[in-house]
């Protein structure tokens, strides 16, 4: 097995031509800061919606090479977040972000159609299964709210009859199944959009990190090792790295960490338990499991429960951690016995931004000229294509629908500092495992793990979807 930090999407997508690093001084409308999938996107709508816009993407490596090329791959929507949405920023607020998380999946297909990205794009559907007896119905809260609001077709709650005609593990018991979602191939639409913002008259510099961003009342400036940019506006998409000191959410964000594993093909093994569907689908874990298949039939299979990183550190166990390989692995053959003696060519991991509401953030600031975005808590193939959408029209000063959704927040809520948030975030990761692991084999949960595990929620923070 070939465990890497950067994985099988990003070898299978190939090899790019790095674009040229920044040097001497550039003028611009706007600049994006960090070129993943939101940054990019942020690009690719301000160029849409005004094409004669000077946009510069700076980027501290390649395009497209973090977590926006090696996660899972689910182009979902945010359906089963109504719940918290509702009672965060009530009715309206909270179907209008779901509905644009809805439209961003169209966007996505959209743009791959349109601009000839052969993403893999499929729309297959999410299915949210149980794997024990506790985890039976947390979907039914998002059936009733979808009910509630008027939307009673975005979720069904299925039978595990219903579960086994989609997915027959014996591990599955009942689920709910959720239309609006796909699967791509991340990395070959991150390379697809970066090789189109080129292509569109944006600039690109790669191995550009950005060593300081300051604002005046007129203008931000990028400093780069060898240039800068002057632009009316900044857009500050980098994720996780966006939590480190000095970082426009330094205080806002957790880092943790999922790491995947690839299986050779196995179209008999998909064929026996009737995945013929492409839907993505997870277990209703707080840690999750969440699997997906391939056009070769493989099967990626991701684990959620990685270890909470100090501060912004997202080198080391956050991308190779061969001891959270090794559980994902045995998780996979526990859903689907038939693997036993069949191949894992590839093992991956990578960060992932974490909000304590979990949901996406947009932090405008700076006199109203540097607009941050992060936190996506694993759910950002879909999600980032709306927030992408929301920065163009910030950082355009344009007063729209998409510039007055309920995550763009100037003060959003904070996380303890380190290293208090590191130590508290491994103890309540340590009690969710035993809490779950405990569930999983019909063991009632030790009272400190069940204690500890509901640390989140009387500190006001969200744990699940």
């Amino acid at each position: 097995m070939k465990h890497t930090a950067h994985g099988y999407w990003l070898e299978e997508a190939g090899a790019v031509e790095l674009a040229p690093e920044l040097e001497g001084e550039r003028e611009a409308d706007v600049v994006v800061v960090g070129g993943g999938y939101t940054g990019m996107w942020a690009a690719w709508q301000i160029k849409a919606l005004e094409p004669e816009a000077r946009v510069v993407v700076l980027e501290a490596e390649t395009c497209g090479h973090g977590p926006s090329g090696r996660n899972g791959g689910f182009c979902n929507s945010m359906w089963f977040s109504l719940p918290n949405m509702r009672g965060r920023w009530g009715d309206r607020a909270a179907l209008a972000v779901a509905g644009a998380a809805r439209d961003a999946i169209a966007g996505v297909g959209s743009f791959c159609e349109s601009q000839g990205v052969d993403a893999w794009f499929k729309r297959g559907g999410y299915l949210q299964v149980s794997t024990a007896p506790p985890h039976d119905d947390v979907w039914g809260k998002a059936v009733a709210t979808c009910r509630e609001l008027g939307v009673p077709d975005v979720v069904q709650s299925l039978s595990p009859d219903d579960v086994a005609a989609r997915c027959a593990s014996p591990a599955f018991r009942a689920g709910a199944f959720y239309p609006d979602a796909a699967t791509l191939q991340p990395a070959r639409l991150a390379l697809g959009l970066r090789d189109r913002l080129r292509a569109a008259g944006i600039e690109v510099w790669e191995q550009s990190p950005v060593r300081s961003l300051r604002a005046t009342p007129d203008a931000v400036q990028a400093s780069t090792p060898a240039g800068l940019v002057r632009a009316d506006s900044a857009v500050v998409a980098i994720g996780g790295a966006a939590k480190t000191r000095g970082g426009p959410l330094r205080n806002t964000l957790s880092v943790t960490s999922s790491h995947i594993v690839l299986t050779e093909p196995v179209p008999d093994v998909l064929e026996e338990v009737g995945w013929t569907g492409g839907e993505c689908i997870t277990d209703s874990r707080a840690l999750i499991d969440y699997f997906r298949t391939t056009p070769d039939g493989r099967i990626a299979f991701g684990w959620g429960g990685g270890r909470i990183a100090m501060g912004a550190r997202l080198r080391g166990r956050a991308e190779v951690d061969p001891e959270v390989i090794s559980q994902a692995a045995a998780r996979l053959r526990e859903y689907f016995p038939a693997l036993e003696g069949r191949r894992l060519t590839h093992a991956w991991g990578g960060p992932i931004d974490v909000s304590p509401i979990h949901l996406p953030i947009v932090s405008p600031s700076r006199g109203g000229r540097v607009f941050a975005a992060a936190g996506y808590t694993g759910n950002g193939v879909g999600p980032s294509y709306m927030v992408g959408r929301a920065l163009a029209s910030l950082a355009l000063d344009r007063h729209d629908e998409h510039s007055r959704l309920p995550f763009i927040d100037p003060s959003p809520q904070r996380v303890p500092p380190e290293p208090f948030h590191w130590l508290g975030g491994e103890a309540i990761r340590a009690a969710l495992m035993h809490k779950e692991e405990a569930e999983l084999a019909a063991r009632s949960p030790d009272p400190l793990s069940a204690l500890v595990s509901k640390v989140p929620e009387l500190i006001g923070f969200h744990i699940g979807r």
